[in-house]
């Protein structure tokens, strides 16, 4: 048996390499997200460690307020007394005080920002040369309008020795710095990791990156210990003498928690690459499970005279399984390498942003190559289990019948659809309603429950749909010819048409719920937002664009202007709890623009010391009138709040709003972050948003933009996501064809004496290959349908579900998409239906009517 069942694989290699490619598309995305991941969380790893290789210990005072996210970014300066501490402390050999912060945006020669791909936008002060630091060409800055920049930005910007260059400062200050010296890290490299550094004297950068005009404090301090001094002694000696105001870590320290920050970003594009490796598993699972129903109803006669001979049904079984495992052991080998490529490529193109960084050699993760075979043997042997057992049961008389089984009934089928169904949209409401726990669960069981219900429902569906998409293409005898062939096998046709339906399903889903979403945003803030125009910035760094006090006030005189609306935010807790808050430099200027109405007490004057909220707000947090709540701000004061005013619930007015005093005094950024305008009526806004721009133009961080333009850089985001999820259907499509031409190939070596008849009969080689053609466009615009209508009334009813949480307005199809989409299905049944032709055209007519 088992020289026969090697024997019939290799005799089919046709079917073999279709089989085979399925579950390489199945297994290369799972296989590929977790070499990603490994390779780049390696190549993290050895780049922190490069560039902490020569930090004993570095110390910086804990942040005022806990930052979202974790971590402790240095933002809080200590004075210089504390570099003398430490440097007393037993062990140091050198302590030294440092200025190194994100927030130095240089201005190229175009007048437009340099925009850093890595959000890294370092200023410092210069120290001079060190193990890590080296000068390639120049000098240190000696004066305060000098600075000395990394290879990387000049490279990027065109800058060299001598040239001027405007900097943006974290004070929110442009100036003018001449370039004396071009610096290098250890080794040569340009940048460390694609980020931008300027240096400039230690004053000037207390002063334009610290605020201190005192020029007495640094923010990082880097600490050298002395030879036979453990780093680790070291950091807690210097721990016991600071005390809990600080933060201090060794290198190894730092590394480790830089490395784990940017894993934890990465995460996530495992997830989206996971989520096209399970739409992969999920299709080629129909392809798979089809091209073995077919396979045995082909060897019926086969397996007949194998059970005719002696052949046990155990041994028949394990045949047929035997070929699954040997297609899923080829094919886990074969994805795990190109997904070993993909997650490769996918590593040198993610790092290539960061300019400087090295790429980890190649690894091979032991949870890739498990994963790979356990899914790809898995999902072959799931796949091919139920036509195994139905090989099992032939019956050695049917040796002597012909090898096409006849149709079943499908009364059991669709009985056992129904339930699969009606279960799944239980569970997925149940899990939308959001009753009991595992919601999450309930609504993913839901989702995958509804699809394979659907598609065990798809050939009692078939007959009619079938029917009428055939219809269009009745107007030949191919064309009718193609529509029976494709209506013949119900079964057949709905596992083929499955794959695509599986496919096309969960992209319509998306697209629905991002379509929707989109919309609704958009609807909301043209209801809601009674400006014209709209400043804003492009955020680089860890420093807001900001509006300046002096624009502001132009702004404010222009004689286009009729309502001026300043916005300015930053984070702080909120009774011990991190969260942001907002400030309008005038609250009725705000509440006005973004059209709030007072729900109660006052809402168009707020005075240091008071906060108003929406109604949503006052209801989750349980405010009323005269409550209070405790503010400590980004610089350290801690003040209480009284409740003065409550607005109408708004989804662009939502949050807490504090008085612009308590804002000036406690934010780190005061200044302007958003300004919305409106015009007077009669005035043009494109001559004000021109006017505006006019004023912003040495301000290269800020824009002005009409309210549609505004609307649509909201949206910009929505747009992202839909060229994700279209990637995502060509994933699905991909496979969907391979199944679409298994199935026909089979089903043309199926019909081989059919087709000869055909031919013998006047049916010429043009109208054989219109006759599969249609078949196969027929089988991949059934799919298309009923994947449109399942995905549509899937996303639908998520985005009703939601409504309430998310603000969903109505629910909006993408149409046009839609459209796309089923015009997509037709040229890639066209595609799919090219091979099968060929074969078909080329058949011998003797030879096939002599076929047995």
């Amino acid at each position: 048996m088992l020289r026969a069942t090697l024997k019939s694989l290799l005799a089919r290699k046709l079917r073999l390499t279709l089989s085979t490619l399925a579950v390489v598309l199945s297994v290369m995305f799972v296989s590929g997200s977790l070499v990603l991941t490994d390779t780049l969380g390696r190549t993290f790893d050895n780049l922190f460690a490069n560039i902490y290789t020569y930090t004993d210990v570095q110390i910086s005072a804990k942040n005022q307020i806990e930052q979202q996210g974790g971590g402790n970014n240095p933002v809080t300066p200590f004075p210089a007394s504390v570099v003398d501490r430490v440097a007393k402390v037993d062990g140091v050999q050198k302590a030294t005080g440092q200025v190194f912060l994100n927030g130095a945006m240089p201005i190229g020669k175009n007048n437009k920002v340099v925009i850093n791909q890595t959000g890294q936008e370092f200023g410092a002060n210069w120290t001079g040369e060190d193990q890590l630091v080296k000068l390639y060409t120049g000098e240190g800055p000696r004066s305060d309008n000098e600075i000395v920049i990394n290879k990387g930005l000049a490279k990027k910007a065109g800058f060299n020795v001598g040239d001027s260059m405007d900097v943006i400062t974290r004070d929110q200050k442009r100036a003018t710095y001449k370039i004396v010296g071009i610096m290098v890290y250890t080794g040569g490299r340009d940048s460390m990791a694609g980020e931008s550094a300027i240096f400039f004297t230690t004053p000037r950068a207390q002063e334009s990156m610290l605020g201190d005009t005192t020029h007495t404090q640094f923010n990082v301090m880097d600490v050298k210990a002395r030879s036979g001094v453990s780093d680790d002694k070291l950091r807690d000696d210097i721990k016991a003498e600071l005390g809990s105001g600080f933060v201090v870590q060794t290198g190894k320290d730092l590394s480790e928690e830089s490395s784990k920050a940017i894993k934890d970003i990465l995460k996530y594009f495992n997830y989206v690459l996971l989520g096209f490796g399970a739409v992969a598993l999920l299709v080629g699972v129909f392809l798979i499970l089809n091209t073995f129903s077919i396979i045995v109803a082909q060897r019926t006669q086969e397996l007949a005279l194998l059970r005719a001979m002696g052949a046990a049904r155990g041994q028949v079984l394990r045949s047929v399984l035997l070929e699954a495992v040997i297609i899923g052991v080829i094919g886990s080998a074969l994805g795990f390498l190109v997904g070993l490529g993909l997650g490769a490529g996918g590593a040198r193109a993610f790092v290539s942003l960061a300019d400087g960084a090295q790429v980890a050699s190649l690894g091979f993760p032991i949870s890739a190559v498990i994963a790979s075979f356990a899914i790809g043997i898995g999902v072959t042997i799931v796949a091919a289990l139920m036509p195994a057992v139905k090989a099992s049961r032939v019956a050695p008389i049917a040796a002597m019948r012909e090898s096409a089984a006849p149709d079943r009934p499908l009364t059991k089928l669709t009985i056992f659809g129904s339930v699969i169904t009606a279960l799944a949209i239980g569970s997925l409401s149940w899990g939308l309603a959001g009753a009991g726990g595992g919601t999450l669960l309930l609504v993913f069981g839901g989702v995958l429950g509804l699809l394979i219900g659907v598609a065990l429902l798809t050939p009692i569906i078939s007959k009619p749909l079938v029917a009428v998409l055939g219809s269009l293409f009745s107007w030949s005898i191919p064309g009718k010819l193609g529509k029976r062939n494709s209506s013949r096998n119900p079964r057949r046709t709905a596992i083929t048409a499955g794959a695509v339906m599986i496919g096309i399903a969960i992209v319509t889903a998306i697209s629905t719920i991002f379509t929707s979403l989109s919309t609704a945003l958009g609807d909301t803030v043209n209801k809601d937002l009674a400006a014209d125009v709209v400043v804003l910035g492009q955020r680089t760094n860890d420093v807001p664009p900001v509006v300046s006090d002096d624009q502001l006030d132009r702004i404010e005189a222009l004689p286009a202007a009729k309502t001026v609306a300043a916005v300015t935010v930053d984070q702080v807790e909120v009774n011990g709890e991190p969260g942001f808050v907002y400030a309008y430099f005038d609250p009725a200027a705000g509440m006005s623009v973004l059209q709030l109405k007072t729900d109660q007490g006052r809402t168009d004057r707020i005075g240091s010391g008071e906060f108003v909220v929406d109604k949503k707000t006052a209801d989750n947090r349980k405010l009323k009138l005269g409550d209070s709540i405790t503010v400590k701000f980004t610089k350290g004061a801690q003040k209480q709040l009284t409740l003065v005013g409550i607005t109408g619930e708004s989804a662009l007015g939502d949050g807490i709003v504090i008085s612009y005093d308590d804002a000036k005094a406690g934010f780190a950024f005061p200044q302007a972050w958003q300004v919305f305008m409106s015009v007077k009526d009669g005035s043009s806004v494109t001559d004000a948003k021109a006017a505006v721009n006019d004023i912003l133009k040495d301000n290269p961080q800020v824009q002005a933009y009409t309210k549609d333009e505004y609307i649509k850089s909201n949206l910009q985001g929505f747009d992202y996501a839909l060229v994700i999820v279209q990637v995502l259907l060509l994933v699905a499509l991909a496979i969907s064809i391979l199944g679409v031409i298994n199935t026909l190939l089979l089903s043309v070596i199926e019909r081989t004496r059919e087709l000869g008849m055909l031919r013998a009969v006047g049916l010429r080689r043009g109208q054989t290959w219109r006759m599969v053609t249609t078949e196969s466009v027929v089988i991949t615009m059934f799919g298309t349908v009923l994947g449109l209508a399942v995905g549509a009334g899937l996303g639908a009813a998520i985005v009703s579900a939601l409504k309430s949480v998310l603000g969903f307005g109505a629910v909006t199809l993408p149409w046009g998409l839609m459209v796309v989409y089923f015009i997509a299905s037709i040229i890639v049944g066209g595609i799919a239906g090219l091979i099968p032709s060929v074969r078909a055209v080329r058949l011998n007519v003797l030879g096939a009517i002599a076929y047995e």
